[in-house]
């Protein structure tokens, strides 16, 4: 049998560096992660308690495909909550994780051949999905001085059908304010493009929260996870909400391709939101790790990063240092123990000068990190 072109995407090297890490693992070593955005902290315990329970009590079949209706109206009231949104239930959609709403959203609204504009750097898997799709990533560079996010005039020139932005970032940890939210929603509108809004990392902010493009327009796709905040990478659930329009031709397609999310995982979702006190411990943990990072990643010799707003990364310009991040975090890792993500992975042009450093891990973790990252650079 041939090999479909739709399956010529490229890998996720970030899991080729958890590869790495774990074969050092299993030969002895021990390695500090501060590669993979993966909180260290299991799912909540009432998500827990709440999984068991329902292990005892229900077959666990399949739900309708929209999700379990109590889960979508307490999603619904979360903006409530967050945001002072006022958002109707029934434009919630469960889906399998964060990627599997990507892949809703990118069949539902574009046809093979169509353009979709992404900000470089960005999470990698976007790029990839489009393309198995048929569909045509236009990566635009964000500059530095705009915090590595998009603004509309870097979109000037470009003829596109849909815009995904992310706040916070991945890789970067910087958000959008309002109105830069706002600007880059009506420059999508304005060129009758589709608007996504990846908000995977809400709740991981440190100092202002972040801006959901729902506070600005009815009219955006926007999508979250329970990966994150949640604590619940491994669980694969997640949502998306979609303007009203959208809705029907949404739920068909989440029929077909994926039936519905997990069962179990949205038992244990719809736990997870009534968790406040536990999260919150969890992010004041993030919070410290992310003061040691800024404190400890330029005492090492990694001083040229944008101070995150939120997530749980450090992205870093290491271009003074290497012209080959893949092989500098190969050497971190054989020479100090320390995987980190190469920043070919989210920017495959200038990705060569760029490392991103994750602080999801204990405080422990991170604190052993930066001192073996500080003796490295020192011997190196």
């Amino acid at each position: 049998m041939r090999n479909s072109t739709r399956g010529n995407v490229d890998p996720f090297i970030v899991m080729d560096v958890m590869e790495a890490a774990r074969a050092a693992e299993e030969a002895g070593r021990h390695i500090v992660h501060m590669e993979v955005g993966q909180p260290g902290t299991p799912a909540p315990a009432a998500a827990r308690d709440a999984l068991t329970s329902a292990l005892r009590e229900d077959a666990l079949g399949y739900t309708v495909a929209l999700g379990l209706p109590a889960l979508r109206r307490r999603i619904a009231r979360l903006y409530g909550e967050w945001y002072g949104v006022d958002l109707d239930p029934a434009r919630v959609v469960v889906t399998p994780g964060s990627s599997g709403a990507f892949i809703l959203a990118f069949t539902a609204l574009f046809d093979a051949g169509q353009r979709v504009v992404l900000g470089r750097p960005g999470y990698p898997s976007y790029r990839q999905i489009l393309r198995a799709l048929d569909l045509e990533p236009v990566e635009v560079a964000a500059s530095p001085e705009n915090r590595l996010q998009l603004v509309p005039g870097d979109l000037e020139g470009f003829d596109y059908h849909g815009l995904m932005v992310a706040s916070p970032a991945n890789p970067t940890g910087t958000m959008l304010g309002r109105a830069a939210l706002g600007a880059l929603i009506d420059a999508a509108q304005g060129a009758g493009a589709a608007f996504l809004s990846d908000e995977i990392y809400h709740g991981l902010h440190y100092e202002a929260r972040a801006v959901s493009a729902l506070e600005l327009s009815d009219d955006v796709c926007v999508i979250n996870s329970f990966s994150k905040y949640f604590s619940m990478t491994g669980w694969r659930v997640g949502w998306m909400v979609v303007p009203e329009a959208q809705l029907r031709q949404v739920e068909r397609l989440a029929q077909n391709l994926f039936i519905c999310a997990p069962h179990a995982a949205q038992v244990a979702a719809l736990a997870a939101l009534d968790s406040g006190e536990e999260l919150e411990a969890n992010r004041a943990v993030y919070a410290e790790n992310r003061r040691l990072m800024l404190e400890g990643l330029p005492r090492a010799g990694f001083d040229r990063i944008a101070p995150p707003d939120g997530a749980f990364y450090v992205y870093a310009d290491v271009s003074h240092l290497t012209q080959d991040s893949r092989a500098f975090a190969a050497e971190i890792l054989e020479r100090a123990g320390v995987a980190v993500t190469p920043g070919l992975d989210f920017d495959p042009e200038r990705g060569a000068g760029t490392l991103r450093f994750s602080y999801a891990r204990a405080t422990a973790d991170i604190v052993e990190g930066l001192a073996r990252l500080e003796a490295f650079m020192k011997a190196r």
